[in-house]
């Protein structure tokens, strides 16, 4: 035990005196987490709406107010514009200045009162699936809202969904994205430290020095496995805090799985990194398989930003291995569901399972190298 702990000092020494690693550990952890916290929105807003009101009524403008109501939309008109923008709503959204066109017939009202169906044209731009996906059920929920404020509706609903937001109920997005951000942070920034570090011995070769004395591939893990999951432990305090204070949110029920769950994942974070150093030949591989095996497959695999039922075959095999899936699963837990051990018992096992293989594999990865050299 001595010699872990003389080697986990060993390693703290090396890494507060390396600069360039200090500011890798620290600084560029929160600089994602800001900059992936304000730029990831899954709810588009603000998408830019030409309307073209041929009827120019009451009830014209009252159903234009109800669109612009909604706060999905912002008015786009053909003022200021070539003359084969005018009235053109297609040339419109061609040339991009609108995502999206509705056409109000000239006959708007006068076929509403006499309780005949009328027409109104939505032109939408398609070329963003998910966007487009946006503005046609908007306008179909605002027409079909504006009937019935209106008390146009001829035909009463039998059934009426009353619907809850059982978690969220203010729809916060950040306390969506910000707990998966959690996941990817402390997944990338600590095995890439570790990596470096494990690739420096080999570089420097110190590692040989290691080979000569008595202290054992397992002691030599541990140690800096100890060392880089403090400095994981103190990057999580950086984030969490700092996510907590800027975007206003905290745990909504017991902390206790969350936290024990952080420092199981630390540990896998830092065996995987120690892993990727072992098999890399210089630090430039080890950072560049760091970012491809663990930023990629946390970002786009995790169910982060995609739901996990999007995944398609084969790849859905693979997102059962990344630990990052089951730490996000339980980070949104703590901080929107709250269900505590009950809810995510089984991630916490999976998460024990994959550092158990992990700290396996490097062990007898940094033993093939020993009888190697």
């Amino acid at each position: 035990m001595n010699r872990v702990i003389s080697q986990c000092i060993k390693e703290l020494a090396q890494f507060r005196r390396d600069r360039f690693t200090v500011a890798l550990a620290f600084v560029l952890p929160f600089m994602a987490l800001i900059i992936f916290g304000f730029a990831i929105r899954l709810e588009a807003k603000n998408i830019p709406l030409y309307v073209q009101d041929l009827d120019m009524t009451d009830t014209s403008r009252s159903y234009i107010e109800s669109l612009f109501a909604t706060n999905k939309f912002v008015p786009r008109s053909s003022e200021n514009l070539p003359d084969s923008f005018l009235n053109n709503p297609q040339a419109i959204i061609d040339r991009g200045v609108a995502k999206a066109a509705v056409i109000i017939p000239p006959d708007f009202s006068s076929q509403i009162k006499s309780d005949l169906n009328t027409n109104i044209q939505v032109l939408v731009d398609g070329s963003d699936v998910n966007n487009a996906r946006v503005i046609k059920n908007t306008i179909r929920s605002t027409t079909t809202n504006f009937l019935q404020v209106s008390q146009l509706q001829t035909v009463d609903n039998k059934i009426v969904a009353r619907v809850r937001l059982w978690f969220n109920p203010g729809r916060q997005e950040p306390l969506y994205i910000i707990p998966g951000l959690y996941g990817l942070v402390l997944w990338v920034f600590p095995s890439l430290l570790s990596a470096i570090a494990m690739v420096k011995e080999k570089v420097d070769g110190t590692i040989l020095q290691v080979y000569a004395s008595t202290l054992t591939a397992t002691e030599m893990i541990l140690g800096k496995l100890l060392a880089y999951s403090i400095i994981g432990i103190v990057q999580a305090i950086l984030i969490m805090v700092s996510g907590s204070l800027i975007w206003q949110f905290g745990f909504a029920g017991d902390p206790t799985p969350f936290i024990i769950s952080t420092v199981i994942f630390l540990v896998d974070a830092v065996c995987f990194g120690l892993l990727i150093g072992a098999k890399s030949a210089d630090q430039t591989s080890a950072i560049q398989g760091g970012i491809v095996l663990g930023f990629l497959t946390s970002l786009l695999l995790s169910g982060m930003i995609y739901p996990l039922s999007n995944i398609p075959f084969p790849l859905s095999l693979v997102s059962n291995i990344i630990p990052a899936r089951y730490y996000i699963e339980i980070s949104r837990d703590a901080y929107v569901r709250g269900t505590g051990w009950i809810g995510v018992w089984f991630s916490v096992l999976i998460l024990i399972v994959i550092g158990l293989l992990l700290f396996n594999l490097i062990i007898r990865n940094l033993k093939a190298m020993q009888l190697s050299d």
